[in-house]
């Protein structure tokens, strides 16, 4: 059983979209331990939940505009997901852009370069 897979929509709503953002960086830096491993299952497994999480973001907002570039940032975690071989480079840029997509969770790029 994946982590998060008894995450109702409902709960997922409870958080503003900031929290939401910043939980799915979070899986994304989950991930990121598993770039430099020869672990490919778990590499997976941590994209499965950095897309399950994006999935309940993108039912979860009725912001149109949002949703749309959400719709976008999953595709590139898609594209991580499917990859025979880590992209460190990508996987950064990716966490990266998924920060910048809302005002408070923009605040901690900062932190990426530190």
């Amino acid at each position: 059983m994946t982590q998060h897979s008894g995450l109702s929509l409902d709960r997922w709503r409870r958080f503003d979209r900031g929290q939401q953002v910043l939980m799915i960086a979070n899986e994304m830096l989950r991930t990121s331990r598993r770039l430099g491993l020869d672990d490919a299952e778990a590499r997976r497994l941590a994209y499965e939940r950095v897309l399950n999480l994006t999935d309940l973001t993108i039912v979860a907002t009725d912001h149109r505009s949002f949703r749309r570039e959400l719709w976008r940032w999953r595709d590139v975690a898609a594209e991580l997901y499917v990859e025979a071989t880590p992209r460190p480079d990508r996987h950064a840029q990716a966490l990266r852009a998924l920060l910048l997509l809302e005002v408070h969770a923009a605040r901690q790029v900062a932190l990426l370069a530190a």
